[in-house]
This record gives structure tokens, C-alpha cells and sequence, in this order.
């Protein structure tokens, strides 16, 4: 199996959904793949935090993978894999791998706290139902599940077929124990957004982010700025893009990105409940950063 490399912009997309709730409003994810597209990244990944995959039906979550198969072409396509029993992770995974995806994103969550054995178990026997690549995703704010950088440096240097991690706990020293540990020889990437800029300045390999979905190409001109040591102009870039990195974040990717794409033209509905459309001063305030850009 050869991964295929990636160094850049992980772009996620937001899953919009028909007026009803009834389903995916499949003519407007395929308008919003297509317009992350346009913002140059290095792979599309589909069904994380912001894509709402905790809130899909199984068969929306099946029909999101085949949408996005269609849709990203030559751009690597990352479906992202949560579920509490290894038995439901397989499934979606064979599914993916059928479906045509490139690599699979694998984030443990659990209503049982798991310890270490357990959470390698669960990759061990994901990589061997798959020949895919596997991204391990450590997100302990969203998942339940904290993997500390020795433990997912284990598992990529054990498991055939785990490759790469994406560190989004928001602690820069934990990509700095992932290169150290590993002697620079594992890629990592930074999932924390207010952590951008430092975290391709030490190294990462790239960014996952929903922020093309509002910013553009802004964020792939960061990531080429620093890694052409460029950091005179990395520096103004990254500070005129935080508050809106700050903001998407702290407001729940899909209810914050979801509002901006309204309010930039593209109708991508409203999250799914219990979740609730952005309104207010939030709205607002996300308005006014995005006439600032």
C-alpha cells in the first residue's frame, strides 16, 4: 500500500440538509465540495465535526461518501470514521473503501472511558479490515477519548496502515512530542485553528479545517507562505484571519459555517437539531469579520 502524500489544506465541508430535515440536500453539497475545490486543498475530508456525522442517519452517511467520491475527482477524498464499537467503524469503513475513498480519518469516541490497549485494539482492527490509509484524529474535546502522542506514535510505527496524525487537543507541545518521538519521520497536522500558524511553523504537514468553506484561499496561502519560510508575510495573514478561526470554533463548526455560507450566497441550510441556527449578536458579529476580509 502506498499513502498518498499530503502537505497543505485538509478542507472540510459542512453536510447541508433538505428544508425538511429529511434528508441531504444532495444539488448543494455537491455546489459546496465544488467550491472547496476552488480554494486549493490538498484533500477534501468529509464526515467530521463539521460535516455533522454524529447526527446522520446511516444511510445519509452512506449517500455522503458516494457525493463525495462523485464530486472531489483528482482531489484525495478523507472520509472521516466515528463510532463507539469497533464493529460499526468496520462496516463504515469497508463501505468507504468500496464507495472509492482515498484514506480514512479514524477518531475513537466512547461512553466508556477507554484506556490505551483498548483504543490501539480498536485501530489494530480497523487497518485490518481495510487496505485505506488511516489518519489517526485525536479531538478529546469532541470524541471522549485523549490520545497522548506516545500512544498514537505507537500505533502509527506498529499498525500497517496508520499513517498520520491530526492533533487538535490545542497543545502545541503535543506536536512537538509527536516530531521529537518520532524523529520527524511520522507527518502530523494541526486540527486546533487558532494554532495555525505555530503549528506549520514547527512543522506540520498541513492544516484540517473548515475555514476554506468562509476564507477562501486565504488559508492555503498560509500554509505556502510558511513553508517557503515566507514569515513576514505568514505573520499579518495568519492575525487577520484569527478572529474568524476563533469564531467558527467557538460557536460549533457547523452552526458557525453553516450561517457564514448563507451569509456569503451559498444556502446551506440550518444544522441539524439539537442544534440551532446561528441568530443575533453572534450572527452579527460573524458578519461584520466577514466584511473585514
Amino acid at each position: 500500500m502506498q499513502p498518498i502524500p499530503l502537505h497543505g489544506i485538509i478542507a472540510y465541508p459542512v453536510t447541508p440538509f433538505l428544508a425538511d430535515a429529511s434528508g441531504i440536500d444532495e444539488p448543494t453539497f455537491r455546489s459546496v465540495l465544488q467550491a472547496l475545490l476552488e480554494t486549493d486543498p490538498a484533500a477534501i475530508a468529509i464526515l467530521g465535526s463539521a460535516g455533522e456525522s454524529a447526527y446522520l442517519r446511516n444511510d445519509e452517511w452512506r449517500r455522503a461518501v458516494e457525493l463525495g467520491v462523485e464530486a472531489t475527482g483528482s482531489v484525495p477524498l478523507i472520509v472521516g470514521i466515528s463510532e463507539l464499537t469497533t464493529d460499526a467503524a468496520i462496516a463504515k469503513v469497508r463501505f468507504a473503501e468500496a464507495a472509492g475513498a482515498d484514506r480514512l480519518m479514524v477518531i475513537p469516541i466512547s461512553y466508556w472511558k477507554l484506556d490505551p490497549d483498548e483504543i490501539y485494539g480498536h485501530f489494530q482492527a480497523i487497518a485490518a479490515a481495510t487496505s485505506l490509509p488511516i489518519m489517526v484524529y485525536n479531538n478529546p474535546a469532541t470524541s471522549g477519548v485523549d490520545m497522548s502522542p506516545a500512544l498514537m506514535v505507537r500505533m502509527v510505527r506498529e499498525i500497517d496502515g496508520v499513517d498520520l496524525i491530526k492533533e487538535s487537543s490545542g497543545d502545541i507541545s503535543r506536536m512537538h512530542a509527536i516530531h521529537e518521538m518520532s524523529g520527524g519521520t511520522i507527518p502530523f497536522y494541526n486540527g486546533a485553528n487558532h494554532l495555525a500558524l505555530e503549528a506549520l511553523a514547527a512543522g506540520a504537514a498541513g492544516w484540517c479545517t473548515a475555514a476554506p468553506n468562509l476564507l477562501g484561499k486565504a488559508p492555503a496561502q498560509l500554509f505556502d507562505y510558511v513553508s517557503a519560510g515566507n514569515l513576514e508575510q505568514a505573520r499579518p495573514l495568519f492575525y487577520r484571519l484569527l478572529p474568524i478561526l476563533r469564531f467558527i470554533v467557538q460557536g460549533g463548526l457547523p452552526t458557525t459555517v453553516k450561517a457564514g455560507l448563507r451569509l456569503k450566497g451559498l444556502e446551506a441550510g440550518d444544522p441539524r437539531l439539537p442544534l440551532r441556527p446561528l441568530a443575533g449578536e453572534r450572527l452579527e458579529e460573524l458578519h461584520k469579520l466577514l466584511l473585514s476580509q
